[in-house]
């Protein structure tokens, strides 16, 4: 299953199941979890953490040394979880002394040429589209979708079930369950469509909808809107989730809806 014609370093630990295709080339103090298969031209650098049933298609280069000026040859490293799908030509590069490592979830797509910088933590079930650039410390919550061809200011946070138009300068945080549109990047409604596939009752999405009718359409600053919010909506864990989110943003959230 290993081709004679990769380079398999003898202290890298390679489960069973695992396939590696020509021309690839597995550095030292790597791990490839059961079941995964590595494409031709793969380069899989020291510190990579690999789980099990992942699919690593030809081009990509995982765990690279940061694109950082301070970065002075630290031990880090990249951790990808079980069942995600890395396609033609991503980079990933390992952490720096912030954190001391970049970690890619469980179930992720990022799809062709996608690149995730130094120190950034990706949910599961994240989905991220063609060339997608996401700077270092970003923060990217489950089921967030990325589309295509936007950038990802660091120290970003994009928060759960979150959906990013393709294109997007991504400069704020953006909250979770919504859409994300317009330049400069604002709010365009809740992703309702979205969160009913993946099982939310009509009467959570229409309680999502109001506490951000309180945030974005009402014409009140965040923390009046807050307060407004904690006095006269229920609290549900989807409330919560919103408001500690938005309590806790450092670079601020995006805009409200734009006419």
């Amino acid at each position: 299953m290993i081709s004679n014609l990769s380079h398999i370093d003898p202290s890298s630990t390679i489960a069973e199941g695992v396939q590696i295709d020509p021309f690839t080339m597995v550095h030292a103090n790597v791990e490839i979890g059961e079941g995964s298969w590595i494409g031709s031209n793969v380069t899989i650098f020291p510190g990579a953490k690999i789980g099990k049933n992942c699919k690593i298609f030809p081009g990509a280069v995982i765990a690279a040394i940061p694109q950082d000026l301070k970065f002075q040859g630290e031990d880090s490293t990249v951790e990808i979880g079980d069942n995600t799908t890395i396609r033609e030509c991503v980079t990933i590069s390992r952490g720096t002394l912030d954190k001391r490592t970049t970690r890619i979830g469980s179930n992720c797509l990022l799809m062709a040429y996608v690149h995730i910088a130094h120190d950034c933590f990706i949910g599961d079930n994240v989905i991220m589209a063609n060339a997608v650039q996401v700077a270092g410390h970003v923060n990217i919550d489950d089921w967030a979708i990325i589309g295509g061809s936007s950038a990802i200011h660091q120290f970003v946070k994009v928060g759960m079930h979150a959906m990013i138009s393709g294109g997007s300068l991504v400069r704020k945080d953006v909250p979770p369950f919504t859409k994300a549109a317009r330049e400069p990047l604002s709010y365009a409604g809740v992703n309702s469509l979205g969160l009913r596939r993946r099982g939310f009752s009509s009467e959570t999405i229409s309680h999502i909808q109001e506490v951000y009718r309180y945030l974005f359409l009402n014409s009140m600053n965040n923390s009046r809107a807050l307060e407004e919010i904690e006095i006269n909506l229920p609290a549900t864990k989807e409330r919560d989730e919103i408001v500690n989110f938005i309590r806790s943003s450092e670079r601020g959230v995006m805009k409200g809806y734009i006419s």
